[in-house]
């Protein structure tokens, strides 16, 4: 599917988003110091990199510069990864050019829909389709409009807004965290619980049994779930 380079010093780490990564169909390349990505990302350059802020002999922020800075890789998505989660912190990594930032630990889960989410915007890549369908359930994605068994939905638009990310990312779980700022945006600074009520709201909407759901479903201390 993609071309994806993972810049990253810690061998398990690396190892196993390189795994994940390889099961969703991509081509993957690892590298463990900054220089050496550096090197490689310049001759071959990938449909997506995911870097790593602290590595050995050229740390992640400046190699995030330097790539922005080639004509050749200056528009290739970036996903960073930090342990350091301060507001100020994730302003300097995105002011240096990242398109998205992830504080670890995170899930992998959460991840792969940050990398499909960028893979789809990337320049280049296939027209995103009209419409995401699973079952009875069918989202017009031009029109704005939902169906279920063929009856219009009266959603509010963050209700379509919030379902459309989730069957985007279908089978991921997605942590609520990270549904804010997809859904509600960055500068959003609302409570988490704000998700959880337009959870139940789409519930309603959509499930046989609010109370059961099987289409939204929770996983516990994570987030949602996507299933059809």
């Amino acid at each position: 599917m993609a071309k994806i380079t993972v810049v990253e010093d810690d061998a398990v780490l690396a190892e196993t988003l390189a795994d994940n990564l390889t099961q969703e169909g991509h081509k993957v390349t690892v590298v463990h110091d900054g220089e050496s990505a550096y090197q490689k990302i310049v001759d071959k350059p990938p449909d997506l990199i995911i870097l790593d802020v602290m590595l050995p002999r050229l740390d992640g922020l400046s190699l995030c510069r330097m790539i922005r800075r080639e004509p050749t890789t200056s528009q290739i998505p970036i996903i960073m990864l930090t342990a350091r989660s301060s507001e100020v912190d994730k302003i300097v990594g995105l002011e240096s050019g990242a398109d998205d930032y992830v504080v670890k630990p995170f899930g992998l889960g959460e991840l792969l829909a940050r990398v499909r989410a960028l893979l789809r915007r990337a320049p280049g890549r296939l027209a995103a389709p009209d419409e995401l369908v699973s079952g009875s359930l069918r989202l017009d994605l031009t029109g704005r409009h939902a169906f279920l068994n063929d009856h219009e939905l009266k959603l509010s638009h963050k209700e379509y807004d919030l379902l459309a990310e989730l069957m985007r990312n279908q089978n991921a779980v997605l942590s609520r965290d990270l549904l804010l700022s997809r859904v509600w945006g960055y500068d959003y600074f609302g409570d988490r619980r704000t998700v959880d009520v337009h959870i139940r709201w789409l519930r309603k909407k959509i499930e046989d049994d609010p109370s059961n759901p099987t289409r939204i479903v929770t996983v516990r201390g994570l987030g949602y779930r996507f299933e059809g």
